[in-house]
């Protein structure tokens, strides 16, 4: 495990709270800030920046963060969305401080006693009301995240990406499979496309997702690195051939929706 900095006294402790969170996702992963950066698209410096605490990562890293450690995405933006907002309000870092005595005018002493009794009302309804709006904020938020999270899903399987291909500065990586069953669907907990064409030479989370489901139908692609190479392609063949498909190694539409409701061999 990672042997952290001591984040800033300073930070707001909603911020505080989103970066501990974010760190014990990395530690979860195993991944060094190198290896973070290839799998997320963000530089191993903009990690160090937001892991210890200097700058607010923003909403993509944070949705990235939590699919590479295997995390709910809907939870963690929810808890960047409030950070946000502390954020914006003065940089992330709390700036309450106590007033100076010394600069309070003297009252006279037949008139302090009812100004005291005033200025506790005034504070205590100034608090009520940073209550309410502070509540109001947060519920806003979460609904918010909520629905974006809901409207992702639903588009989740029309949106197509480009995955990426190998390349020399490709760094080895072995990843674990989660399965679990949904509305009668199979996930390996790296990626819910069903659409994205896979085939030689991709790589990245979506690759391995396949070869998690691959390995669960009983037609094994060696490591989960998500790498499609000859191992890979051929353990698709053997599926297509297996379900009565077009055998054409190529992961197609109608080969995720056989990996995602195929019964494990």
């Amino acid at each position: 495990m990672s042997r952290w900095k001591e984040l800033p006294a300073e930070l707001h402790p909603h911020v505080h709270q989103l970066i501990v969170r974010l760190r014990r996702l990395k530690d979860r992963s195993e991944l060094s800030t190198r290896q973070l950066a290839a799998r997320t698209g963000y530089s191993a410096k903009s990690w160090q920046r937001y892991l210890n605490g200097r700058s607010l990562p923003p909403r993509e890293a944070v949705e990235a963060m939590a699919r590479v450690g295997g995390d709910d995405p809907a939870r963690l933006l929810v808890m960047h969305e409030i950070a946000a907002q502390r954020w914006a309000e003065g940089r992330g870092f709390t700036t309450d401080a106590p007033e100076n005595p010394s600069e309070t005018p003297a009252q006279p002493p037949t008139e302090q006693q009812p100004y005291r009794r005033h200025l506790r009302a005034a504070v205590t309804a100034g608090a009520v009301v940073t209550v309410l709006s502070v509540s109001v904020a947060l519920l806003l938020a979460v609904r918010l995240t909520e629905a974006r999270a809901q409207l992702a899903r639903d588009r989740g399987d029309a949106v197509t990406t480009a995955p990426a291909t190998v390349s020399e500065s490709l760094v080895p990586v072995i990843y674990t499979c989660r399965l679990e069953q949904r509305d009668g669907r199979w996930y390996a907990g790296l990626s819910r496309t069903t659409s994205i064409l896979l085939s030689n030479t991709h790589v990245g989370l979506e690759v391995a997702e396949a070869q998690c489901l691959l390995h669960r139908a009983g037609t094994a692609p060696g490591d989960i690195d998500g790498v499609f190479g000859p191992k890979t392609r051929r353990a698709v063949e053997r599926m297509q051939k297996q379900n009565g498909l077009i055998v054409n190694g190529v992961i197609d539409p109608p080969t995720w929706q056989a990996l995602r409701s195929a019964d494990a061999k």
